[in-house]
């Protein structure tokens, strides 16, 4: 497992709800931890996938009777990771050491979230979600591709790429200025506004325009952008799973209010085209960690988000995914 409590004490999506129904297994890779996801009645839990008694993934095991049975010798584990039943000892107490690691796991925004450690926070904000004027498409699981995810992240936050990568789309080569803008550290995380890019078609009127976008990075892989015009909103949350430092799924959950006769699968393609232009763009980047003191990137004011964001991942002492020196 990763030794770095930045990342070990957050929440990070690994699966949808649905992916794991009553009775089913899932095996899941989470920071170089392989788990089990599992469900008793109506609870969820996470646990390691490897049992005590002779180290097979219990991913191949079945559930029974609200318990976890391990497909090798029959050891039966509760939710709380305790073995409860050794089928060729049925008589002998079972060991103290006859368990397995289980980890904290809840189900937000139809998602599994997993910590690791002692989350020292809940799952990332994600303000439309509960608001029923709002359209809310999954877009995801991506992956897993062999990028970091901190590269990702970076990705999602810089809009200067727009006229280059996303040209037609999101930006226009013809109009590459970036005007200055303000980013922050707050509370829960990097605040920008106020970030300004032309695009050709932005409001679905044949008109370019230039459009104003707030970015936020709630945790070092979870972040959040949203673009306002009179009245109609447009968000993203973009969540990264980090099954190591260099391979990664992305997700994201798009939320609008206006726009409801588009089929969501328009929708969908429409952002997975965006996503499939920049995955090779980070796959190439150079180093493939992040380099958290700039020693190999040249950053601009149009960067000011990736300095900020750069300068929290330090203030947090983050490790994990980084080239720290």
């Amino acid at each position: 497992m990763v030794n770095d409590p930045v990342v070990i004490n957050d929440w990070h999506p690994v699966a949808r709800s649905e992916d794991v129904q009553k009775g089913a297994l899932l095996p899941v890779h989470l920071l170089e931890e392989d788990l089990v996801l599992w469900r008793s009645s109506d609870q969820l839990h996470a646990c390691r996938d490897l049992c005590a008694h002779r180290g097979t993934r219990l991913s191949s095991g079945r559930v029974t009777d609200g318990t976890l049975i391990c497909p090798y010798h029959g050891w039966a584990y509760n939710g709380e990771g305790q073995c409860v039943h050794i089928p060729a000892h049925p008589g002998q107490t079972i060991p103290k050491r006859a368990q397995v690691k289980t980890y904290h796991v809840q189900e937000r925004y139809n998602l599994i979230w997993v910590a690791l450690g002692e989350p020292k926070q809940d799952v990332p904000s994600f303000p439309e979600w509960d608001d029923p004027t709002y359209r809310k498409l999954l877009c995801g699981p991506y992956g897993a591709f062999d990028l970091c995810g901190l590269r990702a992240i970076e990705n999602f936050l810089d809009v200067a790429h727009f006229p280059f990568i996303h040209e037609g789309i999101l930006g226009d080569a013809a109009y590459p200025a970036i005007e200055d803008y303000g980013t922050t550290i707050e509370p829960d995380g990097v605040l920008s506004k106020g970030v300004s890019v032309y695009q050709p078609d932005p409001y679905g009127t044949g008109q370019g325009d230039v459009v104003a976008y707030t970015y936020r990075a709630l945790r070092p892989f979870t972040a959040y952008l949203a673009k306002e015009s009179e009245g109609t909103r447009f968000s993203i949350l973009f969540c990264v799973t980090p099954h190591t430092a260099l391979k990664s799924t992305l997700w994201m959950w798009m939320a609008l209010n206006y726009d409801y006769e588009t089929p969501a699968a328009d929708l969908i393609a429409w952002q997975e085209k965006i996503l499939n232009q920049d995955i090779p763009i980070i796959q190439a980047q150079r180093p493939q960690l992040l380099p958290l003191y700039a020693q190999t990137d040249l950053l601009l004011n149009s960067d000011r988000t990736l300095i900020v964001y750069r300068k929290w991942l330090q203030e947090m002492g983050l490790r994990f995914g980084t080239v720290s020196a």
